[in-house]
């Protein structure tokens, strides 16, 4: 049985999660984000726990589809967030975490990334956020395949579906992630579109046009303009885009209804994968 019928869909439908990352990331993301999930086409979320603005992201919840996005780089040259756990192979030489994934798979130590991470989950948890699934910045938990035990492991403890990449992309990545993910009974959309780079709009647009049966997960960055956003962040551009795809692109929304899709949340996957499998609620 397909997910989609799991769910209670026939098995043709067309049903795609519009998540939306970075929520915590700084203020202009904690707005756009928002904004996306209640009066736009968003459908989930994921927080960066280490972020300075995860704190202000929690004050504004209300009770939206909302997971955690673990976070072991932090990126940008002129804006930096370190580890909330005491790491310190996960600090670079001036005090944030790791700029690149290689830098993490080459020096981090296995054991403080697990600590890492759960204690992002927990740390959401206790900020109130009713956590609806996991996924990973940069990618850097889902394709090596030491840590991605790890991203394997917290899903399972905390009953949480994954976001996994796409099933041709096994071959490349080099082990079975996908079929380790459901022989550990964790929930993951059928499909994924990877867009390079920041700037989603153009890349969902062209999947709408295939789109198969089943469940796909589309990303976006959703961001308002701020001095602040134009000051640090270089990609500043694709994060507007993606905010104006989400909130009143008509032509994007067309793209959406006239391919078929039907939009739903990790929180439906989540929900499944908990009365599929006993344990930890």
């Amino acid at each position: 049985m397909t997910v989609a019928e799991r769910l209670g869909y026939p098995a043709d439908a067309k049903l795609m999660i519009i998540n939306c990352d970075d929520l915590g990331f700084c203020h202009a993301s904690n707005v756009g984000v928002y904004d996306s999930l209640r009066t736009g086409l968003g459908t989930s979320s994921t927080l960066m726990v280490p972020c300075p603005w995860a704190r202000g992201a929690a004050s504004m919840y209300d009770g939206e589809d909302i997971g955690v996005h673990l976070t072991v780089n932090s990126e940008f040259d002129n804006y930096r967030w370190g580890p909330i756990t005491y790491a310190p192979s996960l600090l670079d030489g001036d005090g944030g975490l790791p700029r690149t994934v290689v830098d993490v798979w080459n020096h981090a130590d296995v054991e403080e990334v697990r600590k890492e991470c759960h204690a992002q989950i927990e740390r959401a948890i206790l900020w109130g956020f009713d956590v609806s699934h996991l996924d990973a910045h940069m990618g850097t938990m889902q394709i090596k395949a030491e840590f991605f035990d790890i991203y394997l492991e917290l899903a399972v403890e905390f009953r949480l579906p994954l976001r996994l990449s796409g099933p041709g992309t096994e071959r490349l990545i080099g082990f079975p992630f996908r079929d380790l993910a459901t022989e550990a009974g964790v929930v993951y959309p059928d499909d994924f579109v990877f867009v390079p780079g920041m700037g989603s709009r153009d890349w969902v647009m062209g999947a709408l046009k295939e789109l198969k049966p089943g469940v796909t997960e589309v990303y976006f960055h959703p961001a308002i303009d701020t001095p602040e956003l134009r000051g640090f962040a270089p990609d500043f551009e694709a994060r507007l885009s993606d905010y104006s795809a989400l909130n009143g692109d008509g032509e994007f929304a067309k793209a959406l209804d006239d391919a078929g899709v039907q939009r739903i949340g990790y929180r439906e996957l989540r929900d499944l994968m908990r009365s599929e499998t006993p344990g930890r609620s």
